[in-house]
């Protein structure tokens, strides 16, 4: 028969246990919670971040742009967070159009906005050929379409109807700038004819329109041909007018973006090509990733406190029970039962019994085969402890049956003050 009278009474030392020390157990408890969620939200966003910026759902392979730093051009183009670097002619869009190493190229403009929502003007490839991850285009919700290019036409995404409530029939007036400003107000009108599925990429951020239409736009002049041309209605607008803020390609292979890399960006004194799109998103956080060090220390740092803070509670914990301990010993408890009567509360502070073990390896050791000295203040002799009756030094017997009639352990119990702890002497006699 178990000294612990079951399982039943090995719960009920458990719970007393932790009711004796709650403040301490929910005070590191708390801590443990706290660290370990904050390791995992440094982590969780350092890796999330880098995976959306390099590997999300883009759709282009390249970005073709003005002269300049391609990462401002990545990320105003396909991330719609920086300002344009400039415009290219329309001709160079035509010529890379035609290019036998480009598959896809849907010309971008941009430079309104709509409640802080930019507002970009592209033909219909971009609903028709472009897929902005393999095998999916997009798709509007059911009672909407995509937009026709001959009308003043919208197509917005899922995110900006979420927070204007624009919706299918609803009419709006775009806001010149990529910051909102209500005096900068055009006096054109849209009408959005569709709302986007959610695709969980920037295109839920965005107002498509027809890039014509976007040209016609009051206060939009354009320089293709190095002098200002501005539309007059009802009459055609010539290419050589026309201008682009990006063109974003998808290539039919990845040597095409090695050919065009070189004809583009180590030959030509024009344009810029990003490419491929992964690998500049990737050097912007090779350049930040001090600061993903610093979080990380700071995590680090964190959970080296709780843990500072478990070791102390547990070890403090054990420290107030020697006296228990020792009357465990008296009755007969294996090492195996002492452990699993004090595992529970490590295991409530630090998740698994390493803390107890780290502590008992430090302060607390009982190796098998070993003799050793119980606390003093419990005068307890020497024991050994073994899978069959403890016998102490003197070859006394304190089995289970003897120790109650023992006066020896009598004795003990009260040089352990059992009168000021009947409930112990309840459970433990």
């Amino acid at each position: 028969m178990s000294y612990f009278g079951g399982l039943g009474g090995f719960i009920l030392l458990v719970r007393r246990s932790l009711t004796q020390h709650a403040l301490s157990t929910l005070v590191t408890v708390i801590s443990v919670a706290l660290a370990s969620g904050l390791v995992m939200s440094v982590f969780s966003i350092k890796t999330q971040t880098y995976n959306a910026f390099t590997g999300g759902p883009v759709g282009f392979d390249a970005v073709l742009g003005a002269r300049g730093s391609q990462l401002q051009l990545v990320l105003n183009t396909v991330f719609h967070l920086e300002t344009s670097p400039g415009n290219i002619p329309w001709m160079m869009y035509q010529t890379i159009q035609k290019d036998p190493n480009v598959e896809l190229a849907v010309p971008y403009a941009v430079g309104d906005n709509y409640r802080g929502f930019r507002i970009v003007g592209v033909t219909d490839k971009i609903f028709s050929d472009f897929e902005y991850q393999k095998g999916r285009r997009f798709q509007v919700k059911p009672g909407g379409q995509f937009f026709n290019p001959e009308r003043r036409e919208a197509v917005i995404g899922s995110f900006v109807a979420q927070k204007t409530g624009l919706d299918v029939g609803s009419k709006f007036n775009p806001y010149h700038g990529l910051i909102f400003d209500e005096k900068m107000r055009h006096a054109e009108e849209y009408e959005v004819v569709g709302v986007l599925e959610p695709t969980n990429s920037p295109s839920d951020r965005l107002i498509w329109v027809p890039i014509e239409w976007f040209y016609r736009t009051t206060g939009h002049v354009l320089r293709g041909k190095g002098e200002i041309y501005e539309p007059e209605p009802g009459e055609e607008i010539p290419d050589e007018h026309k201008e682009v803020s990006a063109v974003m390609l998808k290539l039919k292979n990845p040597q095409s973006g090695f050919i065009l890399d070189q004809i583009i960006n180590k030959q030509g004194k024009v344009a810029t090509l990003a490419w491929p799109i992964g690998r500049v998103m990737a050097e912007l956080f090779d350049k930040i990733g001090w600061v993903n060090r610093i979080l990380s220390v700071v995590a680090y740092l964190v959970v080296f406190i709780a843990a500072g803070s478990i070791l102390a509670s547990i070890y403090n914990t054990i420290n107030e029970r020697r006296r228990e301990f020792a009357i465990l010993r008296a009755l007969g408890a294996r090492k195996k039962h002492r452990f699993l009567y004090d595992c529970p509360g490590g295991s409530l502070h630090c998740g698994t019994g390493v803390g107890m073990w780290i502590c008992r390896l430090c302060g607390y050791p009982e190796r098998s085969g070993y003799r050793r000295k119980s606390p003093d203040r419990c005068g307890v002799g020497r024991f050994r402890v073994s899978s069959r009756t403890p016998i102490d030094t003197c070859g006394n017997d304190y089995s289970w049956g003897s120790c109650r009639t023992n006066p020896r352990v009598k004795g003990l119990f009260n040089r352990c003050g059992h009168e000021s702890r009947p409930d112990l002497v309840k459970l433990l006699v």
